[in-house]
C-alpha cells in the first residue's frame, strides 16, 4: 500500500549507494531513521523536515533525497517523479543497522584533490574564547605587567612574528581569537560549512590527538604540535624574544 502525503506532512525517502555505507555514520545519530537494503542501493526514511535540510544530509556524497508522494518519489522541487516507491523492504532504525565507529581511513571521502571542500562559514552561535593569536611586537611591553597568577594558566607558541595563547581567561591583548571543537581552533564567529565534518577531520588527520588544528577563515589550516607549546611566563617570554632577535 503506497504511503500518503496528502495530510500536509512530507515524507522523504533517500538513496545512498551501498558502496558509500560508510558515510551514514555521520548520521547514525538520527535515531527516527530507517534503512533498507535492496541489491548495491541503501534506501532511507522517515526524515524530519529539519534533517531533510541539514548541512548533514548535504554533505553526503552520491546521497539523493526524494518527496515521498501518492506512492512516487520526486526529486527536491521536481514536477515530475523520478521513480516508485520501493515495496517490500525491510527496514531497520539506522543506530542499530550500522557500526558504532566510523571508519579512520576513508579514501573515498579525503582522497587526492579532496572531494569535500572543507570551508568555514560564518556562525550564529556564540562560543567561548579558548586561543588569542596576537603580534608580539604589539605585547612585548605590556607582557611585564601581567600578574604572575595570569599567565601561569596560559600556554603559548610562537608562529612567525605572533604568539599564540591557549587558556583562560585569556589575556586582553588586541588580537585574533579562537575557540576550540574537537581538537580545532577556529575563529571565533565561524565554523565549518557542515559542521559533523570536525571528527571526520581529526580522525582523519590527527588520529594520536597530538596536535591543534589552528584555522583561518578562508579553510587554510596549521597544524601545530602540543609537545612544541610551553607554559607562560615573563621569562620564557623574555628568552623566546632574545634567541628570536626582536627588537
Amino acid at each position: 500500500m503506497a504511503e500518503d502525503s496528502s495530510n500536509g506532512i512530507k515524507t522523504f525517502w533517500a538513496e545512498l549507494p551501498k558502496a558509500d555505507e560508510d558515510f551514514l555514520g555521520a548520521i547514525r545519530h538520527w535515531k527516527n531513521v530507517k534503512i533498507a537494503i535492496d541489491e548495491e542501493i541503501i534506501w532511507l526514511k522517515g526524515f524530519t523536515d529539519e534533517q531533510a535540510a541539514s548541512s548533514e544530509i548535504q554533505q553526503l556524497p552520491n546521497f539523493i533525497l526524494y518527496e515521498l508522494r501518492d506512492g512516487l518519489l520526486f526529486r527536491k522541487d521536481a514536477l515530475v517523479p523520478s521513480k516508485k516507491m520501493r515495496t517490500a523492504l525491510l527496514w531497520t532504525p539506522i543506530d542499530k543497522a550500522l557500526r558504532l565507529t566510523f571508519p579512520i581511513s576513508n579514501n573515498n571521502f579525503f582522497g587526492i584533490d579532496e572531494k569535500v571542500d572543507v570551508k568555514l562559514k560564518p556562525s550564529e552561535e556564540e562560543q567561548p574564547a579558548m586561543a588569542l593569536l596576537c603580534s608580539i611586537s604589539e605585547i612585548k611591553e605590556a607582557i611585564t605587567a601581567i600578574p604572575k597568577f595570569k599567565l601561569e594558566k596560559l600556554d603559548w607558541i610562537v608562529i612567525n612574528d605572533k604568539a599564540l595563547f591557549l587558556g583562560t581567561p585569556l589575556l586582553g591583548f588586541p588580537g585574533k581569537t579562537f575557540w576550540l571543537k574537537d581538537g580545532h581552533l577556529l575563529p571565533t564567529g565561524f565554523d565549518f560549512e557542515f559542521k559533523n565534518l570536525s571528527s571526520l577531520l581529526q580522525r582523519k588527520n590527527n588520529t594520536d590527538q597530538n596536535q591543534w588544528l589552528l584555522w583561518n577563515e578562508n579553510g587554510s589550516v596549521l597544524y601545530l604540535n602540543k609537545e612544541d607549546l610551553r607554559k607562560m611566563s615573563v621569562s620564557s617570554f623574555r628568552l623566546t624574544e632574545k634567541s628570536q632577535e626582536w627588537s
